[in-house]
């Protein structure tokens, strides 16, 4: 048994293969086995037993929709899988538009070989992370292809949430003025999965950071509504790609103060081995935040006190000077530019 399937008291069921093969993707016995004895089984709400081809349910208000795609290498990594981040990005990516997660789909793309066990615990992870958020997988599909052909599992999420009566956020209201926040600890992700590849060891466990948001959203909007402009998780490419299509997209400028930025030891350490810059390191449990300058410190206080956001700082400015770009100045007082990252510094991240 698995260790989720152990705290789940879900063992893996009989099947026919400890493996994944073609004949799981052929539509046929294998695939049924497969669907109704794993997916249909582990993740069983009123909607996804229907059978579907597609999902039918009714929605009532303003809704945000988004999608994406998970390719992560490992695919199991301290504190979570890729099952897990599948359910909260796609969370994440609602909740930056304000929204509230209400239903996903969940694509697999399996590679002939994958063992069942690794599959079972993607699976209990799915199952675990949409408990944790509230949000229910309603339809989806599954494929194999053969070995060779992919790297164990991918998976597509796409989700539908329902937007909060009070969230006015986008990149039109942007101004200068507005206070920058990041709700957590930066590059931990990143870092968490680079030092698996590389064999790195540590005295403190690296871990990501792989949490949903859209509570601690609501709560901030909840109380500041419209005073929050702009939200953002700064996944891919880290705090620097994020801030320089805000700048961007709004033709401002954005000052970053480098002592605020909150980074922990071992992840600060571990990106001087490597040779990496904290800034463009992947995220997947924090979010920014542009906040209109005469909330911000009720804002930060409010931020703080919510368990995503304890390590919460405030880390830089909207400005009028140096449009379209980011600069930062250092902790011995220089200045320099942050550029748009060229490339991916650490491929297949998420």
């Amino acid at each position: 048994m698995t260790n989720l399937a152990i705290q789940l008291q879900c063992p893996l069921p009989q099947l026919d293969f400890d493996i994944i093969t073609l004949g799981h993707g052929s539509g046929g016995l294998l695939t049924n086995q497969l669907l109704e004895k794993g997916v249909f089984k582990i993740l069983s709400n009123d909607l996804l037993d229907q059978h579907h081809d597609g999902a039918i349910f009714e929605l009532n208000g303003k809704t945000a929709f988004t999608t994406d795609s998970f390719v992560i290498s490992p695919i199991f990594f301290p504190h979570s899988n890729i099952g897990e981040l599948a359910v909260n990005g796609t969370v994440n990516d609602l909740a930056m538009c304000g929204a509230m997660p209400k239903y996903l789909s969940l694509s697999f793309i399996l590679e002939e070989g994958l063992r069942m066990e690794e599959f079972w615990e993607v699976l209990l992870a799915i199952r675990v992370a949409c408990q944790k958020a509230g949000v229910q997988v309603v339809t989806g599909d599954t494929k194999v292809v053969e070995k060779g052909k992919g790297d164990k599992i991918f998976i597509n999420t796409t989700g539908i949430g329902l937007v909060h009566p009070q969230a006015q956020t986008g990149l039109q209201r942007v101004q200068a003025g507005d206070v920058v926040f990041v709700s957590g600890l930066v590059a931990s992700h990143g870092i968490a999965i680079m030092s698996m590849r590389e064999g790195l060891q540590f005295e403190t466990d690296l871990q990501s950071d792989t949490q949903p948001l859209h509570l601690a959203v609501k709560a901030l909007l909840d109380q500041f509504g419209s005073a929050i402009h702009l939200l953002k998780d700064p996944t891919r490419g880290g705090l620097a790609a994020v801030l320089n299509e805000i700048a961007r997209d709004t033709g401002l400028g954005i000052e970053l103060w480098q002592k605020n930025i909150p980074i922990a030891e071992q992840v600060e350490s571990a990106c001087e081995i490597l040779g990496l810059d904290p800034l463009y390191v992947a995220n997947e449990g924090i979010f920014l935040c542009m906040v209109a300058a005469d909330v911000a410190d009720a804002f930060e206080q409010a931020l703080r006190a919510l368990p995503e956001g304890r390590q919460a700082r405030r880390i830089g400015q909207v400005v009028q000077a140096h449009p379209k770009q980011v600069v930062l100045q250092s902790a011995i007082g220089g200045k320099r530019v942050v550029n748009m990252p060229i490339g991916e510094q650490l491929p297949r991240i998420c």
